[in-house]
């Protein structure tokens, strides 16, 4: 059986050495590279299943592995992971934005460095057990028509991000570089007010697009988007969108309707706020929350983020939730809310 191949890149030799033997011992086939220009070298030669690298590092520094390996077919889906002793959180922004997998802070030990290999491989395993059902998926959201085809295929052909709860993806300011697709989990979109208050604008599922609104409205993303539930995501820039739109009546066309559902969606929340009481709003969101999660008829959401989404009180939710378990509406157990009525909810709302 063929072994697992891990690259590493660093330029400290007992970091490099102590690391390789401990990997050797746990059975992975390892390769080797003291500077960025050779590690480049190496991992389009052999294209291993992994790849560790070091940040600061002459001749070409970790940025510059991940950017040239990312322009690369056949090494831009490798997972990747920094080694570094910089831990900062721009830091670890800037390589997640560049498409880094995940880091590892020196010094750290045996544990932590076989967890993170594990990991990692783990979810690359899946993903590879996953592309049937992605494709599937895809299939499903792209009819065959020219312009949706080289939409589909321009998802197909980037990395899958695997991202934990609480995680931001953007922050309301940041550049509007890319659009989104959730193939997995949900996503929650907010803007703060000048009061401080945090407003949700939109929950995203599988299947649906985000970020769509601020790259037609702008250079800036409008709001901040944050993992709700841990989730797997695929995107494409906004110049390859850009010219897709331009090109394929199709796909402007698709574009346009999600754009119009989103303001068409915008319109009822608002209209929600302005006339539903806080009993109806809430009922309206458990309702919603249900469909997504019909399977299970449970679904684990906080207070804060049920707040946000009705434009209320934590105090005023807790209170409602309180009410609605006394009337056998719902259980709540350790922000894990089971529907047990949705009939009776779906009537309050209307």
């Amino acid at each position: 059986m063929e072994k697992t191949k891990i690259l590493i890149i660093e330029d400290h030799d007992d970091i490099r050495e102590s690391t390789s033997e401990i990997l050797m011992l746990a059975g992975y086939e390892v390769l080797q590279a003291k500077n960025g220009r050779q590690g480049v070298e190496l991992a389009i030669r052999y294209i291993p299943d992994i790849i560790l690298c070091d940040i600061m590092m002459p001749e070409l520094d970790g940025y510059g592995v991940l950017y040239l390996l990312s322009k690369r077919e056949e090494t831009s889906l490798i997972p990747f992971v920094f080694i570094t002793a910089k831990a900062d959180r721009a830091e670890i922004r800037r390589g997640i934005e560049m498409g880094a997998d995940d880091y590892l802070t020196k010094p750290f030990d045996d544990i932590e460095l076989l967890n993170a290999i594990e990991s990692r491989l783990k979810k690359r395993e899946h993903q590879k057990k996953s592309y049937s059902t992605n494709d599937d998926q895809m299939n499903h959201l792209f009819r065959s028509v020219s312009g949706l085809e080289e939409l589909k295929k321009s998802f197909d052909v980037r990395k899958i991000k695997t991202l934990k709860k609480k995680q931001i993806i953007y922050t309301e300011g940041d550049t509007a570089n890319a659009v989104y697709l959730i193939l997995s989990g949900s996503v929650k979109t907010t803007k703060m007010t000048e009061e401080g208050k945090e407003l949700m604008t939109c929950v995203y599922y599988p299947d649906e697009y985000f970020g769509i609104t601020s790259l037609f409205t702008g250079r800036e993303y409008k709001e901040t988007a944050e993992v709700l539930e841990d989730a797997a995501l695929c995107s494409i820039p906004r110049e390859e969108l850009d010219q897709l739109i331009c090109k394929y009546p199709d796909v402007a066309e698709k574009f346009i309707k999600i754009l119009a559902q989103n303001v068409v969606n915008h319109e009822q929340q608002l209209l929600h706020l302005a006339y539903f009481s806080v009993r109806k709003r809430m009922a309206e969101i458990l309702s919603r929350l249900y469909q997504v999660h019909s399977e299970t008829g449970n679904f684990e959401i906080s207070r804060e983020n049920l707040a946000s989404m009705a434009g209320m009180a934590i105090e005023t939710v807790s209170r409602i939730l309180g009410d609605f378990k006394e009337e056998g509406l719902i259980d709540r157990n350790a922000g894990r809310i089971t529907i047990l009525d949705i009939t009776r909810l779906q009537k309050m709302k209307n």
